[in-house]
């Protein structure tokens, strides 16, 4: 007797989101769970593989990016599964505890677990043509790598410390009832603002996660509530408008108008009429010479989040990139949380610009070496830590403010009315990408003389430069 083929699985991870979706195939049909909007890539990667996408999961109602399930559905004639208490408006299948999904060999086994939201269920995955033992837990936001997902995003429709005690619950009695075999896919990686700190790694093991991860700790359910509801970050405004999206399910990204070329002089006119300018060339470029008062975020990093992050909401862009391929890219991923309003794109880019005779700015970038001289010199610099509170407490440059970079503007607006605008000030973030974008916010709101930290903080301890606080050197 021919034995069944082991089941395909595959995570495709997006580092502009920080996000992680899977498709899990076997014997001709295929799954998909969690995918970005733009479904392109699990359309053609089923192709490959001879699969054919059968079903689309939803592990909850994502908040923090708009999901591809409508549009992944309507073009593979898929069905759609999501937890029975989402209130999805789009035709679904509904979750209930202890549901299965079977694909040839391949048994799916839903689990109810809320806490990040009172909809999430996690997926809990055999390959019987290895072992009748659970292989892998697909978790969605309900546990990361090295952290929870946090249990404040519904405002105030459910209370955070209900959320948490939901979230203990769902921890204790259905993931860490698993075996310390069973490999742990999330829905997230660094950089999501899902979770407090969570980890680079994109997978692990229960085991190793009932060991190492500090919410798994053994602790009373009240501690655990009270530690997973202190100390959370702001939530992005954008991310209901996303839970919003993805109730009804967003349309495709066809049916987005066509990205208009705009000459120096009508760019310019969009922005006069509201519209902003945003930056998403390399940092080299902008920093040698931008459109005064462009927002920079290059398509490098964590784009989409930031974007979500830091845009007003209904904000209308007019893009500034390389080429047009790189301002389809950015319109792209600006789609991907939710954000539709381009006006287009600068056509011949800053060089039209200046042609046109219209200025240009110019941001300094420094090193560590150059920091420091400007540091020792006596107070001829203000320096700005734009990381998250939890990197700034493993260590930072003696002097520098704290400032994470999604509360900059608030800040501004809050604590540095009054700071002289010609003050020079340094930022400084992990890598320099941050920092950049935080000297770009601080140059909209008036301050002239401002300076990016090339490198960020690895570059500065990787040269033996002296750090203070729980870090320090």
């Amino acid at each position: 007797m021919t034995r069944p083929a082991p089941m395909f699985f595959q995570q495709f991870y997006l580092g502009c989101l920080a996000q992680a979706s899977y498709m899990i195939g076997s014997e001709g049909e295929a799954v998909v769970v969690d995918p970005r909007r733009d479904v392109d890539e699990y359309i053609d990667e089923a192709a490959r593989r001879g699969l054919v996408i059968r079903h689309v999961i939803e592990t909850h109602l994502h908040a923090d990016f708009v999901s591809g399930h409508q549009e992944l559905a309507r073009r593979t004639d898929a069905d759609i599964w999501i937890g029975a208490r989402a209130g999805a408006s789009f035709e679904h299948v509904a979750i209930r505890d202890g549901m299965e999904l079977s694909m040839g060999s391949v048994r799916l086994r839903f689990l109810e677990t809320p806490g990040h939201t009172p909809e999430s269920v996690s997926i809990v995955v055999t390959d019987l043509a290895e072992s009748p033992e659970p292989k892998a837990v697909l978790t969605g936001d309900t546990l990361f790598i090295g952290d929870v997902g946090r249990p404040d995003l519904l405002g105030a429709a459910m209370p955070a410390s209900e959320l948490a005690g939901m979230l203990y619950d769902s921890l204790h009695e259905k993931l860490l009832a698993l075996p310390d075999s069973v490999a742990v896919y999330p829905g997230h990686g660094a950089g999501s603002l899902c979770g407090k700190n969570i980890s680079s790694e994109t997978s692990s093991t229960i085991g190793q996660q009932r060991r190492f991860n500090y919410a798994l700790r053994p602790m009373p359910r009240e501690e655990f509530v009270a530690m997973m509801t202190a100390d959370l970050p702001e939530a992005p405004a954008y991310f209901q408008r996303d839970v919003a999206f993805n109730r009804k399910g967003a349309g495709t990204l066809a049916e987005l108008p066509t990205l208009t070329a705009l000459t120096a002089g009508a760019a310019a006119s969009r922005v006069g009429g509201g519209a902003l300018f945003l930056e998403v060339r390399p940092a080299e470029d902008y920093g040698r010479g931008h459109v005064p008062g462009s927002l920079h975020m290059g398509l490098s990093g964590q784009f989409a989040s930031w974007a979500g992050t830091l845009l007003p909401a209904l904000a209308s862009v007019v893009l500034v990139a390389r080429n047009v391929e790189d301002a389809l890219q950015a319109r792209m991923r600006l789609a991907r949380v939710g954000m539709e309003n381009v006006a287009g794109y600068l056509a011949g880019g800053v060089d039209a610009w200046a042609a046109s005779g219209r200025p240009l700015a110019a941001t300094e970038q420094i090193d560590g070496a150059e920091l420091s001289l400007r540091l020792a010199s006596g107070g001829s610099v203000e320096l700005f830590d734009v990381r998250r509170p939890g990197e700034t407490e493993t260590g930072t440059i003696a002097g520098a403010r704290p400032v994470p970079l999604h509360e900059l503007s608030d800040r501004i607006a809050r604590d540095f009315a009054g700071l002289d605008r010609s003050l020079p000030i340094a930022t400084i973030c992990a890598s320099g990408y941050r920092s950049l974008i935080a000297t770009s916010v601080l140059e909209r709101a008036g301050f002239q003389r401002l300076a990016n930290v090339v490198g960020g903080m690895a570059a500065w301890r990787s040269e033996g430069r002296e750090t203070v606080g729980n870090g320090g050197s």
